[in-house]
């Protein structure tokens, strides 16, 4: 479960800030010309491993669904820095390090507002570096192409119903038996790491690195996720526009975001959007509590 005060609601404006998380993180650091009035929260999040509480200012203006991110992904990190802290109280070590990209070959599902936030990403680049990125994208869409996986890609991108973990699972196995490197990977390196999907931020394992040369190797013990938040976000995106909560591969994201940008323009109450990924987050904890047996 989760708890949302509101202890301040209005007469308070801050300047360029969005998602104002607990003073010390800025969601979105766009300069605006404008000051804009700021609700501000307290929210106490109840996870399997303890809890996260922190202070949200949030805006009263209308903003796109990509403001919400940053916030989404700080309170992914931190419930999942319990989680990590909880194993290794436990006596393991999280093998993980810069450098070690062998989990970088398996299909990454993202939520539509991530695939938006990404190409605006890609956007502000370089034109040179865009460039570079958008022809290692297309690289990999051949690739996909040539292997009979891209027409299966695409169906589940523009899917109009759920897909359940069972009916994908074959697909995951297809695309990971390609072992075709993430098209943002350069020298075993990501290229986008602040921009880096959630699915990406909450993988981790604590058995040995060597073990992850194939991830489909049972001897592999990942580090359990309490909430995720592409997920969370795919819900959020269905519940904002009325369709069919979706993730989408990510050598498919920019094609699909672009396809898709008339939906982007869509502008929410600051409240309105906070309190609903809120409200994903806490149900998807509650039930991963329950899953577990930690009650509360």
């Amino acid at each position: 479960m989760y708890s949302l005060v509101l202890y301040d609601s209005y007469g308070n404006t801050q300047t360029g800030v969005l998602f104002d998380h607990d003073r010390t993180k800025r969601a979105d650091t766009r300069s605006v010309s404008h000051q804009t009035a700021v609700e501000h929260f307290e929210i106490s999040l109840q996870t399997p491993s303890g809890e996260v509480s922190t202070a949200i200012g949030v805006p009263t203006s209308f903003v796109p669904v990509t403001a919400i991110l940053p916030l989404m992904r700080s309170l992914g990190e931190e419930v999942q820095t319990l989680e990590l802290a909880r194993v290794r109280e436990a006596g393991q070590t999280v093998s993980c390090q810069k450098g070690c990209a062998a989990c970088c070959r398996m299909l990454v599902p993202i939520s539509a507002p991530e695939a938006f936030a990404l190409t605006n990403s890609l956007d502000r680049l370089a034109p040179q570096e865009r460039e570079r990125l958008l022809s290692k994208i297309d690289v990999a869409q051949q690739h996909l192409a040539r292997a009979g996986v891209l027409p299966q890609l695409s169906a589940l991108a523009e899917s109009p119903d759920p897909i359940s973990d069972e009916a994908i699972e074959p697909l995951n196995r297809a695309y990971y038996a390609l072992r075709m490197p993430c098209p943002f990977l350069d020298h075993e390196v990501c290229s986008i790491y602040d921009d880096r999907p959630a699915a990406c931020r909450e993988l981790a394992v604590t058995s040995p690195a060597t073990d992850c040369q194939n991830m489909t190797n049972p001897t592999i013990r990942p580090v359990p996720v309490a909430v995720r938040i592409s997920t969370a976000l795919s819900l959020l995106w269905a519940d904002l526009t009325a369709t069919t909560p979706r993730l989408i591969p990510l050598p498919l994201a920019i094609d699909w975001a672009k396809r898709h940008h008339a939906e982007q323009a869509g502008r929410w109450a600051g409240t309105e959007l906070f309190e609903k990924a809120i409200d994903k987050i806490g149900r998807y904890l509650g039930q991963e509590r329950a899953r577990r047996g930690t009650g509360g």
